[in-house]
Formats: structure tokens, sequence, C-alpha cells
């Protein structure tokens, strides 16, 4: 990425170095929304393997949602715990900066791409339901899932290679708590054109594109709800769609705030409470929704209990 003949600088992360009377609380805030994260997510990839409820395209993809939410936090949270531990802001490797960003920009594409998945689904399951064991067969949910991490995965390398041969100055100063692409690209001393038309490229291709998508789909799917007479239909439908519709307005309503919203206007701290929100709340939210207010995942939960548990 950087050239040969350069020393590669390291960049430092200020993270929440300014706010010293928060930091001590942010940090078991921070481990304890984590921690909660791994313990929602991890049964939910078990279920889906183990329960025959829930082997199913739905099923399929949640399960691949929460590893990327696993691994989407693991990339962000043991870094930030490590700062925020600190009483001093800590110097992160050129590489380092350059993994995190690239994973960090692998698991948000990926993550964007099946909730646009999780909604064809639900648009083929309520709209085409004598087509769907042939439109949602195994080997197409693969597919689908293997493109998301395929477009995650070309995304990152195009953004890290445009970024990451910048020059930067001697000792870089991150105002913020990851390797995110805009505070990174702030701190290029040239060359930084090319880049941000790639990002702003990336915004509109990845965040409204996939947005367009599943909004598409669910005008479909309204249009098929009012043609149905029965009420109980109406609910039925709504309480199969209601979790993967909360889920999408949090992952494109703070990246579209993030990414979208003029830069000019935003202060570091909201920069970094939204990516915060971005980076641990949401993924935790993702176990607490789908369990909370999805039966058949509560059922399998039980059932699954009940088998390992003994009775008296």
């Amino acid at each position: 990425m950087a050239n040969a003949n350069q020393t590669l600088p390291a960049f430092l992360l200020l993270g929440f170095s300014d706010l010293k009377a928060l930091q001590g609380p942010l940090f078991w805030v921070v481990l304890l929304v984590y921690l909660v994260t791994l313990l929602g997510n991890f049964p939910i990839i078990l279920l889906t393997q183990v329960s025959p409820v829930l082997h199913s395209p739905m099923y399929f993809f949640l399960c691949h949602l929460s590893m990327v939410e696993v691994l989407y936090t693991t990339d962000i949270v043991p870094r930030t715990l490590a700062d925020l531990a600190s009483p001093h802001p800590r110097a992160i490797s050129f590489w380092g900066c350059a993994a995190q960003m690239y994973n960090f920009i692998v698991l948000g594409i990926s993550e964007g791409c099946l909730l646009t998945a999780m909604a064809y689904d639900r648009y083929v399951a309520i709209c085409r339901p004598l087509h769907y064991s042939t439109l949602m067969s195994r080997r197409a949910c693969a597919a689908m899932v293997g493109i998301s991490w395929l477009v995650g995965i070309i995304t990152a390398t195009t953004h890290s290679s445009l970024i990451f041969t910048l020059p930067f100055p001697s000792r870089p100063t991150i105002p913020h708590f990851l390797c995110d692409i805009l505070p990174v690209l702030r701190l290029a001393s040239a060359g930084k054109h090319r880049s941000e038309i790639s990002v702003m490229t990336a915004t509109v291709v990845f965040i409204m594109v996939p947005f367009s998508l599943i909004v598409t789909s669910y005008v479909c799917i309204l249009g098929a709800i009012l043609a149905m007479g029965s009420t109980q239909s109406h609910r039925k439908v709504f309480s199969t769609c209601s979790s993967h519709l909360l889920m999408v307005s949090l992952f494109f309503g703070t990246a579209s705030i993030t990414y979208i919203w003029p830069q000019e206007g935003s202060s570091v701290t909201t920069d970094r409470i939204l990516s915060l929100f971005c980076t641990i709340i949401t993924p935790v939210l993702n176990p607490i929704i789908y369990t909370l207010r999805n039966k058949e995942v509560t059922r399998a939960l039980r059932h699954v209990v009940k088998r390992q548990v003994p009775s008296p």
C-alpha cells in the first residue's frame, strides 16, 4: 500500500482522552455491552445450526448477520477498551490502522448486503410464495451470502488501497477512537480528491442502493398485505417483518447520518458518538430484537435448553 521508500507513520488515536472523567465509566459500559453482544449473538449462531425449526433462509441470513456483528465489534472494542484504560492517548501502527479500517469496511458493507438479502427473502415469501423453494434454495442463499462478503472485500480493498497510498504527516493524530474512513482521509496531505470521490461513490452505491432495494421490497410487501382481506394475516406478516425493519432502520439510519451528513457541520464529539452507536450499540440490539420479538427463536431456545437440562 505505502511507498517502500517512505517511513510509515504511526497514528495517534485520541479516543476519549479529552473526556478523562468519563473514561472510567465508558470502559465498563463498553465492556458490558461487548460481553452482552457476544452472549447474545453466539446463541443465535448456535441455535440456527442445531435447531431444525430455524433451518430456513431467513435464519441462515440471521446466522451470518450475527457472525458479522461479533467480528465487527471484536475488530473495534478490544482496542477501544485498551485505550480507555490508558491515561494517555495510544498510537496504532500504520498497518494496524489499515487492518482495522479494512475489516471495518468489509464487515459494514457485508452487513448492509445481508440485510438486503433478508428483505428479498421476505419479499419472495410474501409476494411469490409458490416460487419460494426455487428462488430461495440453499444454493441461492449461499450465493447471496458469498456475494455479500465479496462485495465487502472488494470495497475494502479499493478504499484501503486508495487511502493508505496517500502521503501522511510524520506524526498523524486521529481525533477518534478507531481508524474510520473520513477521520483518516482528513489527515492526508495530498491526493485526497480521488479518495473522496471513491468514498462518496461507495456511500451512494453501498448505502443508498441497498436501502432503495429494501424499500422497494417492502413497498411490494405492503401492496401484498393490503390485498389480503384478513386482519390476522396482516398481523402475521407484520410480525415476521418488524424485527428486520427495525434492524434496517438502525443500520442505514446511523450509516447515512455518519457518511452522508455534511461533514463540515459535524463536531468531533458528534462523530465519535455516532461511531460508538454504530460499532457498539447496534450489534447488541440485533439479538435482543430478534429474540424478544421472534416466537420461533424463543421457542427453539426453550427446546434446546430442555434437551440439555434433564427434568427432575
